[in-house]
């Protein structure tokens, strides 16, 4: 099969990484990727949120199955696109279409969808700057600390967490009346905080059957001790302890079977992977969010521990057969440190060449935020490298992380080193 992934991060990599294994894939195509895609493909300068570019290409490259990692291209509707052109329909594409990709693309429609379906999950209320004073009071009526979430998309930095009434009231004026996260915070859901530990669970769906993959649990801070602003996540770890088989038994029958019982209920075209963003509260799962794509460092623990061909699963999917799939999964623990340019999450630079990059037998070294220029590898965004480790024991796992944390060098280096620690 000639195969397209589009997207550009640690997650793309891990996915691509996975499918060049597969006797399946005879040629593999990344677009834009990085300097680690082009290690298992042939990394393509497109745009993937220009649909026209991306047809031609695959009807060029004659393109057998394309694969979608982030979810911008999903939400604008990538699958309708193909859906709907007459020369791309039998081209199989994997992801939900726009009714699907609203679980992420909107916090207020994925909300009243656990509502419907009875998914447990926070209280919440929408607010827009015409009910803002409505938005005050529910406020007062809530205790601390208080949850904002933008209801669009904001790169996943449009969630804010405050102990401060007053500072959440001014927040929410912010985002909804000043947009500060432009277009994404114009309705903005407050949400009861839920107390307790959060952990991703990942599913494969062909919107009637489910596979669910291992769990794992995202540091989301860039400070050591869950401090400073939220990220795109700074590392992972699976297995997750406390996610022991009572309380997957409980995720399983009250979360991911009704999430996709809900989605055939309601005619949501979906295709893909589904993420919910749990949290523990005393051993029971309630949802934080859905994601309709892999989560992103998790994918990087989650996708080497999948002794199956993935390429084999999503295939399946297509051809109603994911109900014959038994999941065979590594024993032991995958852990990943994510190496991070200085200044991020705000503003940091790019350019630097980055040296070391050399793996050994139980660790393995993802790319997200980089680039060859003039026959290096160099530094092109916030995250740049997710350092991921295995082994017997969670210990193990992390140091082999933290090895390759530690040997590979550029000049504005930054990483958490604490990731795992409360999981020991």
């Amino acid at each position: 099969m000639n195969i397209l992934v589009l997207g550009s991060g640690g997650r793309e990599h891990a996915i691509s990484w996975k499918i060049s294994q597969s006797d399946l894939c005879k040629n593999l195509f990344i677009a834009p990727g990085n300097a680690g895609t082009n290690l298992v493909g042939n990394n393509i300068n497109l745009d993937i949120n220009n649909f026209k570019r991306i047809k031609e290409f695959v009807l060029d490259k004659s393109i057998n199955l394309v694969i979608v990692g982030p979810e911008e291209p999903l939400v604008k509707g990538i699958v309708d696109f193909f859906k709907s052109e007459e020369e791309l329909k039998n081209i199989n594409i994997f992801g939900p279409a726009k009714t699907g990709a609203m679980l992420e693309g909107s916090k207020d429609f994925s909300k009243e969808f656990m509502f419907r379906n009875k998914i447990p999950c926070g209280k919440s209320k929408t607010f827009s700057k015409n009910n803002l004073t409505e938005g005050f009071k529910f406020l007062d009526d809530i205790k601390p600390p208080y949850v904002l979430k933008a209801d669009g998309l904001a790169a996943g930095k449009g969630v804010l967490i405050l102990d401060n009434l007053e500072e959440a009231k001014s927040e929410l004026k912010n985002m909804v009346v000043d947009e500060k996260f432009g277009e994404a915070s114009k309705n903005v859901l407050v949400e009861e905080y839920l107390d307790g530990i959060e952990v991703s669970v990942f599913a494969v769906t062909d919107g009637r059957d489910y596979l669910i993959l291992p769990e794992a649990k995202d540091y989301k801070r860039i400070g050591e001790g869950d401090t400073g602003p939220n990220t795109g996540g700074m590392g992972a770890v699976s297995p997750v302890i406390f996610a022991d088989n009572k309380f997957m038994e409980k995720v399983e029958t009250r979360v991911i079977k009704r999430t996709i019982d809900g989605i055939r209920k309601e005619k949501l075209d979906y295709t893909g992977f589904i993420f919910a963003g749990l949290m523990n509260v005393d051993g029971d799962p309630y949802v934080i969010e859905y994601n309709v794509r892999m989560g992103d460092p998790e994918t990087q623990v989650v996708i080497p521990r999948i002794n199956n061909d993935l390429l084999d699963i999503i295939i399946k999917c297509f051809d109603n057969k994911l109900s014959e799939v038994k999941l065979d999964i590594k024993d032991g623990y995958t852990t990943t440190v994510i190496l991070a340019s200085e200044g991020y999450p705000e503003s940091y630079e790019k350019g630097d060449t980055i040296s070391n990059l050399e793996e050994k037998k139980k660790n393995q070294i993802f790319h997200a935020g980089t680039i060859n220029e003039d026959e290096k590898v160099k530094s092109n965004g916030g995250r740049v490298i997710a350092c991921t480790g295995e082994g017997e024991t969670i210990d193990e796992a992390l140091e082999n992380s933290y090895y390759l944390a530690d040997k590979i060098t550029w000049r504005n280096k930054y990483y958490r080193r604490d990731i795992g620690k409360d999981l020991k």
